[in-house]
């Protein structure tokens, strides 16, 4: 079932699968933001606490700003791809890009001393903080990167879920 595309961002296009909603977003700042709020959104619907939706929302951000700038280098031709979807025990985020790749080996570690003062290169630092699993899956059709966070304190029989 195809869902009514978001008016700030006219490319989208939704499809709702059951407890999943994938998106097709153009290579713009526009998505970066798009992506953010729809996180927001769903993270909240799904029933997280504030802190937690903020931390899902940020990191979806930065995984969306790495697809747009970093994978796909804002080339109009190609999408970025977001899926979420809902399970018993967690909230599975995707966002694929069409780029070439990333190559894990040349990404910088933020707390090395010589680039602690650097404004950039951060940003799949701050993912792996924000959210409780990380896969980066990198090939040379594009990166996807699947982020996960448990949902704690789910009713299950009527008794609170332990963290």
């Amino acid at each position: 079932m195809q869902g009514e595309p978001d008016p700030k961002a006219p490319e989208q296009i939704a499809y709702m699968s059951g407890r999943r909603v994938s998106y097709t977003l153009d290579s713009t700042l526009e998505t970066v933001n798009s992506a953010e709020e729809t996180a927001s959104r769903i993270a909240a619907e799904a029933g997280f606490g504030d802190e937690d939706i903020t931390r899902i929302a940020m990191a979806v951000r930065e995984a969306a700003v790495n697809a747009v700038l970093h994978g796909n280098a804002y080339d109009p031709g190609k999408k970025v791809t977001l899926a979420f979807e809902r399970t018993a025990v967690d909230l599975v985020i995707t966002i694929r890009d069409q780029g070439g790749g990333l190559d894990m080996s040349k990404i910088p570690d933020p707390l090395a001393p010589e680039n602690l003062l650097k404004t950039s290169g951060r940003g799949i630092f701050i993912i792996r903080s924000f959210m409780d699993e990380v896969e980066i899956h990198p090939s040379q059709a594009g990166t996807e990167i699947k982020l996960t966070k448990h949902v704690h304190g789910s009713n299950l029989d009527g008794k609170e879920a332990s963290q």
